[in-house]
């Protein structure tokens, strides 16, 4: 598998990892604090190529996401639960401890941000009547919402915007929350 855009991860290990599981280019934003100077590389990988972000699933992953989307902010974006990224040994996370095997889904079921306006399907009503926010169990229900619909974990005014962002359907939301559902009947 061939990956044409280039894609940013946040260190060297992570790049190791993405080379041993498909054929792509990547830009290290070496930790959370991005230099004007990696910016500006990635808008210019973004002109010429596209971008894929793929970040750790933890805050300094998602913080690096967000400036990322503010500067480029039609930059693609791949996810994986934060499981598939833990150590063998429990300490650590990561995309470098990641197989080659999810990478490679992740990629596979990269977003493209919307580039058009278009009116809002999913309302916070229908977020809280799916028990995704104000609700005890909301925080475990949208880190299995966001595994489902490739979309990665989000606090609930994120998964709104994201939902948004990514083009999600009111349909798919309905399909991945039914899921949900069914599997805490189960």
């Amino acid at each position: 598998m061939n990956i044409q855009e280039v894609i940013v991860v946040e260190g060297k290990d992570d790049t190791v990892a993405i080379k041993r599981a498909v054929g792509a280019d990547t830009i290290e934003t070496n930790g959370s604090a991005i230099s004007s100077e990696t910016l500006r590389r990635i808008v210019h990988a973004q002109e010429k190529r596209g971008v894929i972000v793929f970040t750790d699933p933890d805050y300094p992953g998602r913080r690096i996401r967000a400036i990322i989307e503010e500067h480029v902010p039609m930059a693609k974006h791949a996810f994986l639960a934060k499981e598939k990224t833990i150590a063998k040994n429990g300490k650590g996370l990561g995309i470098e401890h990641a197989s080659d095997e999810d990478i490679r889904h992740a990629l596979e079921a990269v977003y493209t941000p919307m580039a058009e306006e278009r009116p809002v399907e999913i309302t916070l009503e229908d977020l809280i009547d799916a028990r995704l926010i104000a609700h005890p169990s909301a925080k475990a229900r949208r880190t299995e919402l966001g595994e489902a619909l490739n979309i990665g974990y989000t606090n609930g005014k994120q998964l709104h915007k994201r939902l948004h962002v990514f083009g999600i359907t009111k349909q798919q939301f309905i399909d991945a929350v039914q899921a949900l559902t069914q599997e805490d009947r189960t």
